[in-house]
This record gives C-alpha cells, sequence and structure tokens, in this order.
C-alpha cells in the first residue's frame, strides 16, 4: 500500500506543474441531482482486473501508470489526465468448487480501469504498450449523466450515488443506455473531504 501511495504521488506530482487535461465537455442539462454532459471522443487506455472493488482500482493504476511512465514502444512519457475510471467488466464464469478465504468479506469480480489519454494524440500514434494487458479505445461522441459528490474512494459511496442517479434519471427526460462509471479526479494526498469524485452513465433522450 505505500508504494501504491507512493507511485500515485509522484504521477499526480509529476502533473502539478500544468493543469491536468479532462476529456472536452459541454453541459446541455442540469439539475440538482445531475447534469447531462455531451462529451467530444476520446481515447482511453484500459486494463481488465479480477479484483475487490477496492482492490481493482490500486492493481488497474499500477498497470496503466507504468504505460505513461515509459512502458511503451517508444519508452515516452504521457501526460496524466483526469479521470481515472472504473466501471464493472464481464462477468466471470462459474465454477466449482467455490473456495472461500478467512479475513476476506468481498467477492471478486471483473473490473475495467481506464486512463484517459492526452487529446493530442489519435489511436495511430499513441506509443504501445509493452504489457498485452493494455488496450487502447476511442470512446465516440456521446451524452452523458454525471453526479458529483466528494468523500472516500469506497464502493458503498460509489453505490450509494450510483443509485441517486438511477432514481433521479427515472424520472427525468434521460434514460440510461450504457455501463455506469465510476470516475476519480483528484490525487490520494487530497483530503478526501475534497476529492471530486463522480459516477457517471451515457444516457439518450427518453422523450
Amino acid at each position: 500500500m505505500r508504494a501504491l501511495i507512493l507511485l500515485l504521488t509522484t504521477v499526480f506530482a509529476s502533473s502539478a506543474l500544468h493543469a491536468v487535461e479532462e476529456p472536452d465537455f459541454t453541459i446541455v442539462a442540469a439539475s440538482d441531482a445531475f447534469e447531462v454532459r455531451r462529451y467530444a471522443p476520446y481515447i482511453v487506455a484500459e486494463t481488465d482486473i479480477a479484483a475487490t472493488f477496492d482492490g481493482a482500482g490500486n492493481r488497474g493504476f499500477r498497470v496503466l501508470a507504468g504505460y505513461i511512465f515509459g512502458e511503451n514502444t517508444s519508452r515516452a512519457r504521457i501526460d496524466m489526465t483526469a479521470p481515472v475510471t472504473q466501471r464493472a467488466g464481464e462477468r466471470i464464469a462459474m465454477t466449482a468448487p467455490v473456495l472461500q478465504r478467512a479475513g476476506t468479506e468481498d467477492a471478486e469480480q471483473r473490473w475495467v480501469i481506464g486512463f484517459v489519454m492526452p487529446a493530442e494524440f489519435t489511436l495511430e500514434t499513441l506509443p504501445e504498450p509493452q504489457s498485452d494487458r493494455i488496450r487502447m479505445r476511442e470512446v465516440p461522441a456521446r451524452f452523458v449523466a454525471v453526479r458529483r459528490y466528494t468523500g472516500r474512494w469506497t464502493e458503498a459511496r460509489f453505490r450509494e450515488h450510483e443509485q441517486s442517479l438511477r432514481e433521479a434519471l427515472a424520472g427525468s427526460a434521460w434514460r440510461m443506455i450504457g455501463d455506469v462509471e465510476y470516475a476519480r479526479y483528484d490525487p490520494p494526498f487530497k483530503p478526501w473531504f475534497l476529492r471530486r469524485n463522480e459516477v457517471m452513465v451515457e444516457v439518450a433522450r427518453a422523450r
């Protein structure tokens, strides 16, 4: 854990000398519960992790941070951007027997951890990862409903605000058409009560 905190601190501190880039968007609707943004296309580097919610974020960050620190075919260093995203991946097939380890409270599942790539790159110009665990994906232009909140990076907080977003969308002019994503914008050394976190999901007009 100490090694991870040092890595996170190094990554974000290296970006502190200039503003951290975010994907380009415009706000098209807003309420007390959420806002709807129209995002321009952008590219993400992603990796699949089988772990608990908290464990997936930590392990996925290590893999992707290695890529932007130079573990790529060009040995190039890529600027850190925001947010770091996490969403549920494909379900792991059921097998037998079911094993339970003492002291383990949360079940493992598959998660997709993503880093947004700087806008200056295209799929053709991004350095290729050395690790075959990383893939590049272009996210097309889309409408996204976003609920913003502060606090710690826990699954309980994420689920709480995910449910609030789902309930707010159910009575709105927008309907969910994508997977829910959890987005972190701040480094771990920022006080938890000042952190910017978001629950995001692709939407379309319901009426």
